[in-house]
């Protein structure tokens, strides 16, 4: 008999905690599923709350926590997060609230191998753990079509070393341009992504005495962008797009000037008989 009250009170209590977690989601996205090294790794975290509870993040006393983790998928070893604080400011949900949070995965883990990884974001509520399904992505070198190096007369034993590398993105070939620094300092600065990129012309990097760096590739048929950067012993940073017209179909001089600037862009040779 009390073995039968005792199963009775139990099956009462389990529908009260079912209500009260199970209806706590946490969702992660990613932009995408592979990324050149060096580049940011964003992501969405979506928090819903259809519970009865109030889920607080982040404010003073409250052991409710938001955190990720990051898994490299050959041998499922963890990354140890630099930080146990929360990612984000302090935020609460009342139920039937939810949240979208967005966050960089290279903020809190190191990225020094080109490999596949699996992250998940997480949710600490009361004790109980309410975790994303986990996403894959890729860490890649890219295929390298082009480079540059730079060397600055007020720092002589600092050099730095420019990549242009093309992958993938979105069903579109895209080009991207790393650069680190070597010597009396060490560096990686940000993978920027440069935009679709037609293979074509091959792309081309150019160092000016006045430190802009500027790289020319073909975005389609009729279309360039010239892509400049200002490149400083302490300073790296993107500057300006523009798109610019095939110089040997607009015939300006302006155009061709600029493209002369670039480092030049050879015309894409066809038989006299041929109009396309």
């Amino acid at each position: 008999m009390k073995r039968f009250i005792t199963s009775l009170v139990i099956s009462a209590i389990l529908p009260l905690f079912a209500n009260s977690f199970t209806e706590i989601t946490v969702k992660l996205k990613m932009d995408t599923s592979s990324y050149i090294m060096g580049e940011r790794i964003r992501a969405v975290v979506d928090v819903a709350n259809a519970s009865d509870d109030i889920v607080d993040v982040g404010k003073p006393n409250s052991p409710d926590r938001l955190i990720l983790e990051l898994f490299r998928a050959s041998d499922k070893f963890q990354f140890e997060k630099r930080s146990y604080t929360p990612f984000v400011a302090p935020f609460s949900l009342l139920s039937g609230e939810g949240q979208r949070l967005e966050t960089f995965f290279d903020d809190h883990f190191p990225f020094h191998d080109e490999s596949r990884y699996l992250a998940r974001a997480v949710l600490i509520h009361k004790g109980m753990r309410f975790e994303s399904s986990y996403k894959s992505f890729d860490v890649v070198p890219g295929l390298k079509c082009g480079s540059a190096v730079q060397m600055f007369a007020q720092v002589p034993n600092l050099t730095r070393e420019f990549e242009l590398v093309h992958w993938e993105r979105n069903r579109k070939q895209h080009i991207f341009l790393k650069a680190k620094d070597t010597g009396v300092k060490t560096r990686r600065w940000v993978t920027k992504d440069l935009g679709p990129f037609l293979r074509v012309n091959n792309p081309k990097i150019s160092i000016l005495t006045t430190g802009e760096i500027i790289v020319l590739h073909r975005t389609n048929q009729d279309l360039f962008i010239r892509s400049e950067f200002w490149s400083l012993p302490d300073v790296l940073e993107f500057h300006s797009h523009e798109l610019m017209n095939d110089p040997y179909v607009a015939n300006s001089e302006r155009v061709k000037a600029l493209y002369k600037e670039a480092g030049g862009v050879e015309p894409v040779k066809k038989a006299w008989w041929k109009f396309w």
